[in-house]
């Protein structure tokens, strides 16, 4: 029987380590998708491609001109498009779909959250008094704070964001994480840092700062995630192998059956 080929769209800690534990797994043949908004990705140990599919028809046609057999959607909890499109394509392709949906990130009692709905949200609950905010919500998504240039900014990314999108009062972080939580403190005092603004990605990687802020009793403007269709998922890159551990026993018991 041939492997089962299996398509993974990236973004996310959870795709690259799905990828590495597909890698050399002869019952695969999967392939990583990135969206290639990063320039310079971590590339895996599988095949990849970087670049959209063209909408729903375009992963549609992918689907079937690959011969794809399942796919996982592991895409940051942010990137509703094309999760979305994802779910439509799957179905409208009759090929089994998993999502990998980390769970948020949920306050404790000291913490001190505002919980908005999106970025222009965000930009707007830092108010009209100055302060020195930590921004950690990407390099591409800045135009909202530059309706706020009273404001100073701590900006980090893994890439630099073009000068044309920062604000006037900023100052750019260019890191990969995970970032532990006593280097987060460290960071946010050296910059006296007033305020820390983020999306609810959920994880590990990046929980330190919400520590940090929690021991020092900063307040957190925290964006919601975008709601997604319903749709099969796990929490956790084993239960995705398992998943797909069964995919491929279903499709040997059909080849065994002919």
């Amino acid at each position: 029987m041939p492997p089962l080929k299996v398509l993974i769209l990236g973004g996310s800690a959870e795709a690259s380590a799905l990828a590495r534990e597909l890698a050399d797994d002869p019952r695969y043949h999967a392939t990583l998708s990135l969206a290639g908004r990063t320039r310079l990705p971590a590339l895996p140990p599988i095949a990849y491609r970087i670049g959209g599919f063209g909408g729903v028809s375009g992963l549609i046609a992918y689907l079937q001109n690959a011969s794809v057999d399942a796919i996982i959607d592991a895409t940051h909890p942010f990137a509703h498009r094309i999760s979305s499109n994802a779910i439509a394509a799957a179905k409208a392709a009759a090929v089994p779909f998993l999502a990998i949906r980390r769970p948020a990130w949920r306050p404790e009692p000291s913490d001190r959250w505002e919980v908005v709905a999106d970025l222009a949200a965000a930009a707007k609950a830092l108010g009209e008094t100055p302060k020195r905010v930590f921004l950690t919500i990407g390099r591409n998504e800045l135009a909202p704070f530059r309706e706020a240039p009273w404001h100073f900014y701590l900006i980090r990314s893994v890439e630099a964001p073009e000068p044309a999108l920062l604000p006037p009062r900023a100052e750019v972080i260019t890191a990969r994480g995970p970032f532990a939580a006593e280097a987060e403190q460290a960071l946010l005092l050296a910059h006296e840092i007033e305020v820390l603004v983020t999306k609810n990605s959920g994880g590990s990687a990046t929980y330190g700062k919400i520590l940090a802020a929690r021991q020092l009793g900063l307040p957190v403007v925290m964006v919601a995630r975008p709601p997604l269709p319903e749709a099969d998922s796990v929490e956790e890159v084993g239960q995705a192998l398992a998943w797909l551990a069964r995919q491929h026993a279903r499709r040997a018991a059909a080849f065994g059956e002919g």
